[in-house]
């Protein structure tokens, strides 16, 4: 039998310092914390055969979307306990538009970072293509 995770995702989403930190990894799903600095943004980012979900646990901030990089969406304000779900295909960001750190996780498949990755700022992310992230 695999090892099962069981944690507070709430905390450990608010106590994550790091950019990007990957919680759990299984074999088709990745568990993902983030938090952004004021005025960071995750990165333009489209997944081309997979759906992703967000939910933010602490700060506030503005989700843009659409169907292609130049035909973004007016942004829409998001903030503590709202969720967003991307369809496939769709081009995406969160950017933090508040005075202190967004913190969120989100979740996706196929995995796409190591286990136990930690990227503590965003130029830590030698992926930093988000064109499958």
């Amino acid at each position: 039998m695999k090892e099962v995770t069981v944690v507070n995702i709430e905390d450990e989403t608010k106590d994550n310092p790091n950019f990007r930190k990957i919680l759990w990894t299984g074999e088709n799903l990745q568990v993902s914390l983030m938090s952004l600095q004021p005025g960071e943004d995750i990165g333009l980012e489209v997944h081309p055969d997979h759906d992703q979900f967000f939910r933010v646990e602490k700060g506030s901030g503005q989700f843009v979307s659409g169907e292609a990089q130049d035909s973004l969406s007016h942004p829409v304000p998001i903030k503590s306990d709202w969720a967003v779900m991307v369809h496939k295909g769709t081009w995406h960001n969160i950017i933090n538009t508040g005075e202190k750190p967004m913190k969120l996780y989100t979740i996706y498949g196929p995995t796409h970072h190591e286990p136990g990755t930690i990227h503590a700022t965003k130029a830590d992310d030698p992926h930093d293509d988000h064109e499958h992230h």
